[in-house]
């Protein structure tokens, strides 16, 4: 039997120590190969949509965006990645609105390669997001249109497709009649009329509009007269990446509200109040996730005349339940709880996913010196209308509407006000907030509850916001 030489023997361990050395001091390619990836989700929408890849630690990615054909090259360091991101093209609908399809391939033997064929031209986001909530480390790939949707024009659409009568099969498609009366139509084209215009003087928060510098046109045909288009913005919470409060079985706060505000836009939508015509616009009307900072834009693109968004509330303890009432607060939070909730709805943020830089521009926009007395005043007004029509529905979590800094209602021109529906943490609330028929009698409630607002606060008129 042969036996190594103490010289043999020292040799092994020189070599052994050598590649030892070699892979600790980075001699060995090492870099991102530890990687694990834990989830990948896509979030597609009319707005944009979002491909998410969550790792337990943070991946080395370098984009890189091609105009024609349009698609986005994303490398990530970590040739084992290969086979988890090969998951990413069997995520991808026909449906999608942006993206063809995906392609997975190695372009070195430490860089796995993601191509994202586009439909059409993006303005495209990559950005990192920390562990937060029950999150790992994310790398989001955010695509959004290279013209931004516009939502009164998105609003306009829905109407439009809405009402327009079918074309009769074998006839030729007759012209509209000259009486034909679309309100919402005939406001978006006074709207554009006064675009060239210099924005008048407004008297108080939305008071009547000083002179215009010019006399209107008069109108191409007679329609009947519209007092005022009342256009009411509801604001489902959470959605997409950001689930929102879950309760003991499962329900997603994100899935609740959603619901809930797709039913209180067919309760509104179409209705009238005194002769003034209204119409619903949704901050969100699919799963995806819309920053805080956005939905108060989109409200106010639109011109709402009031804000009301949609949440679930939830507690460490399952005993907290009934509804509550929430407005605006410059001055502090009126209670504890408030400003507990104000903080976990604000964070919506963190969790939903928003680069940073847009996340500071947001806060400094919020220091920004304005008077909110008058839209917080409004606001309690609605507050204490929905609450009335709440009662009738379950218990009041608080029977007053209660204050604090929550960031979706910061805009200073709309009333807004945020209604906890039910405590989605407590069981017997979630089992509630399942149900359709109940869901169906909360709706019923609020909108009836916003009507009545108008009635005892008629709007006034319009000033174009600039």
């Amino acid at each position: 039997m042969h036996h190594p030489t103490v010289a043999n023997r020292r040799r092994l361990l020189t070599r052994a120590l050598g590649a030892w050395l070699a892979a600790l001091t980075g001699a060995l390619p090492t870099v991102g190969w530890a990687a694990r990836i834990v989830g990948i989700r896509v979030w597609p929408a009319r707005d944009y949509t979002r491909v998410t890849i969550e790792a337990d630690q943070a991946l080395q990615a370098t984009p890189q965006y091609v105009a024609d054909p349009p698609r986005l090259a994303v490398d990530i360091r970590g040739a084992d990645l290969l086979p988890q991101l090969q998951a990413l093209v069997q995520r991808i609908t026909p449906d999608d609105p942006y993206v063809a399809r995906v392609r997975v391939g190695l372009f070195d033997p430490d860089t796995v390669r993601l191509v994202l064929d586009l439909k059409a031209p993006v303005a495209p986001q990559v950005f990192q997001l920390e562990p937060v909530a029950a999150y790992q480390h994310r790398l989001v790939l955010d695509l959004h249109p290279q013209q931004p949707i516009d939502p009164l024009e998105a609003l306009i659409a829905r109407h439009s497709a809405a009402s327009a009568p079918p074309a009769p099969s074998s006839a030729p498609a007759a012209a509209p009649a000259a009486s034909a009366h679309d309100p919402l139509g005939e406001w978006l084209a006074r709207h554009h009329a006064q675009a060239d215009a210099p924005a008048p003087v407004a008297s108080g928060r939305t008071g009547a509009a000083a002179p215009a510098a010019r006399a209107p046109q008069p109108a191409a045909r007679s329609v009947p007269a519209t007092q005022r288009l009342i256009i009411v913005a509801l604001d489902p919470g959470h959605g997409g990446e950001d689930p929102g409060a879950i309760g003991p079985n499962g329900t997603r706060e994100k899935d609740v509200v959603l619901a809930i505000a797709r039913l209180l836009r067919d309760e509104l939508d179409g209705t009238e109040v005194r002769g003034n015509p209204v119409r619903v616009f949704m901050t969100r009307d699919d799963d995806y996730f819309v920053p805080l900072h956005t939905r108060v834009a989109k409200a106010r693109q639109v011109q709402a005349d009031l804000l009301v968004s949609l949440h679930a509330d939830a507690f460490f303890s399952p005993r907290p339940r009934g509804a509550s009432v929430y407005a605006l607060s410059e001055r502090g939070a009126s209670s504890a709880a408030a400003r507990w909730m104000a903080n976990k709805e604000n964070a919506a943020d963190r969790v939903g996913g928003l680069p940073v830089q847009v996340g500071d521009a947001h806060v400094q926009r919020a220091l920004l010196d304005m008077s909110m007395t008058a839209q917080i005043n409004d606001s309690l007004k609605l507050g204490d209308t929905l609450l009335g029509l709440l009662r009738s529905v379950g218990p009041l979590h608080k029977p007053r509407v209660e204050q604090a800094g929550f960031a979706v209602l910061r805009a200073p021109d709309i009333p807004s006000v945020l209604v906890e529906t039910a405590f989605i943490s407590n069981p017997d609330e979630e089992q509630r907030l399942r149900d359709p028929a109940f869901q169906r009698r909360l709706a019923r409630a609020l909108a009836q509850g916003i009507r009545r607002y108008f009635e005892r606060n008629p709007p006034l008129a319009r000033s174009r916001r600039t």
